[in-house]
């Protein structure tokens, strides 16, 4: 089948990392191991990054003349043509970035429409958002199938399907493989200090806000012996390094920048760390904490959004109070004091992410889904 992927957010080809690329990307390999063909004309391109709101109404009235030019072009094409495809495969679709394009062609061309990680929220029907709200909904009403991979979305989802729709689970996932093959840190040298390990965009927002409780959980532990890499880089490093910089006073370099870090070397930064943090303000499920914990780290995380379902609380990891700096100051000391209980919950992490999260287990999961789809106009 020739499956168009459409990714509003992000391309997998984007040359900023983030978990919305790498879930694009694992996306993308799913569907070539299930023996899809990938289609991406020119003509099914978004401008990248997250429009303003007052934006949304050019949008609109763009994308409907991209998507007439669009179906024009595929109706030109004779049958089996390459770019003729024969299903629509969008990949996150949310008030602040909605797939414009998708409801439109789709309906012309009668063929399947898949939504992977849609949201849908109800208090961004007024105001400024309104517009991108409401495209959500109209892609939600097209849709013969939604895959949630975030359990939160599933309630508002649901309201919004037309009768016959399905929707279905697809947990996160990511290639289990290089991180489980990454070879470990040897065992410390008495007296070495634990190394926490961070891995996140520095921008403003959610992810400044996460690191302000980072900071905040840092000082708190002063006290105890540690040492702390962030992995990352963005318009907001330098507030980032500002937030650090009192913890780094002392003449010894507690808290390390490694900057942007290749995806494909990151599997030698989780084997050299002893503890995963991250604060998880907003955080739809996070990317990197599966990543973390295929390499046998135990995880401490803020309980928000989809994290409870990637990180489970006391078996591989820990999870705290949405922006409490104190509860995860709190965690981190617990398992700084007890490397048993950081063994413990390390072994638990990695066989609990090959088994549920691995790319292989959402290979069987896709395939499944997609024969829901049996009946409707595919080749």
């Amino acid at each position: 089948m020739r499956v168009l992927l459409h990714t509003p957010l992000k391309p997998p080809d984007s040359p900023t990392p983030s978990g919305d690329r790498e879930m694009a990307r694992g996306l993308a390999r799913l569907l070539r191991r299930l023996g899809h063909r990938l289609v991406v004309p020119p003509l099914s391109r978004v401008a990248t990054g997250v429009p303003p709101p007052e934006a949304h109404l050019a949008l609109e009235r763009r994308a409907r003349l991209q998507a007439a030019r669009l179906i024009a072009h595929w109706r030109a094409l004779p049958a089996g043509h390459p770019e003729r495809f024969d299903l629509w495969f969008t990949y996150h679709c949310y008030y602040r970035k909605p797939d414009w394009l998708g409801p439109i062609v789709t309906r012309a061309l009668g063929i399947p429409y898949v939504l992977v990680e849609a949201s849908h929220a109800p208090r961004r029907a007024q105001g400024p958002t309104r517009l991108g709200h409401r495209a959500v909904e109209r892609a939600l009403a097209a849709a013969d199938l939604v895959l949630t991979v975030n359990p939160r979305d599933l309630a508002g989802v649901r309201a919004r399907l037309r009768p016959g729709a399905r929707q279905l689970r697809l947990p996160p996932f990511i290639d289990t493989a290089p991180f489980q093959a990454a070879p470990h840190a040897p065992p410390q040298v008495p007296g070495d200090p634990p190394v926490l390990l961070s891995v996140g965009m520095m921008r403003t927002r959610d992810k400044l806000e996460s690191y302000k409780v980072l900071a905040q959980a840092f000082a708190l532990l002063k006290d105890r012996k540690w040492r702390a890499v962030l992995v990352g880089d963005g318009p907001a490093r330098g507030e980032v390094e500002a937030l650090m910089a009192p913890l780094n006073e002392d003449g010894c370099e507690r808290v390390r920048f490694a900057g942007a870090i290749p995806h494909a070397d990151l599997p030698a930064f989780y084997g050299k760390a002893d503890l995963y943090l991250w604060p998880a303000i907003n955080e739809a499920y996070g990317m990197a904490f599966l990543e973390a914990q295929a390499s046998g780290l135990p995880v401490v995380a803020g309980r928000t959004g989809g994290v409870p379902a990637v990180v489970a609380d006391g078996i591989t990891g820990l999870l705290t109070p949405i922006g409490d700096a104190a509860a995860f100051a709190a965690a981190v000391a617990r398992l700084l004091d007890q490397p048993v209980e950081r063994a413990r919950l390390a072994a638990a992490a990695s066989v609990r992410v090959a088994a549920h999260h691995d790319e292989r287990a959402a290979a069987h999961a896709l395939a499944a889904a997609l024969k829901t789809l049996r009946g409707r106009a595919l080749s």
